[in-house]
């Protein structure tokens, strides 16, 4: 059989250590399968750093000098939008990593995780799942956010699934059309709900009451 693919990673963050101890135990702890290709320690750099090498994930660190994490989150999804942008941090301060959803990151990881933990969680996040520690995700799920209004049974039903945190794949399995249409109305769907990420669309589905319809 092929080898599996191996996950190219760009790393910001102005932490030397962490980042070389990322290039250094990444591709130890996952057989290979997960790589630094790219790191810089300046947010204003993010953008340029990740453009020119591709990665498949950026990994961001929250906690940076001006102009800090959170625009350098927004930066690479205004530039290079195929890049999922993973948020970290060492703090507990849920506050920080719901503004980097917001502002396009597809997941967020502490800083703590071992770097033998870290290989599953990005392989889902490639794979269209919004990962969030449990604490993270009841911070999303606080009311005061509008609900949903006027989706149709179609809509409801995609809405759930992302909810429950299922792959393109096992979407379009289940609703019987192509991985295509499946992302073509995710897309759609995150439009009309007005969020720009799974998690929070994943936020509005427990608000509404519809992760146990």
């Amino acid at each position: 059989m092929p080898a599996p693919p191996v996950v190219r990673l760009a790393v910001v963050d102005d932490h030397p250590l962490f980042v070389r101890g990322l290039e250094l135990l990444l591709p130890a702890t996952t057989d290979g399968r997960a790589e630094v290709v790219g790191s810089t320690g300046d947010a204003s750099a993010a953008a340029s750093l990740v453009g020119r090498c591709l990665p498949d994930l950026a990994l961001v660190d929250l906690h940076m000098p001006p102009p800090g994490g959170i625009r350098a989150v927004a930066a690479i999804r205004r530039t290079t939008p195929r890049v999922r942008v993973v948020a970290m941090s060492g703090a507990e301060d849920p506050a920080p990593a719901l503004e980097a959803l917001r502002a396009g990151a597809e997941a967020f990881l502490p800083k703590t995780a071992e770097p033998e933990e870290l290989l599953p969680p990005l392989l889902a996040v490639l794979d269209g799942w919004a990962v969030l520690p449990g604490h993270l995700l009841r911070a999303l799920l606080r009311p005061g956010r509008a609900a949903p209004v006027d989706l149709d049974d179609e809509e409801r039903a995609m809405l759930r699934a992302i909810a429950a945190g299922r792959s393109t794949v096992e979407i379009a399995e289940r609703m019987h059309v192509s991985e295509r249409t499946v992302k073509r109305m995710t897309a759609a769907l995150l439009r009309k709900l007005r969020v720009s990420t799974r998690a929070e669309a994943a936020a509005l589905a427990g608000h509404a009451g519809l992760l146990g319809d």
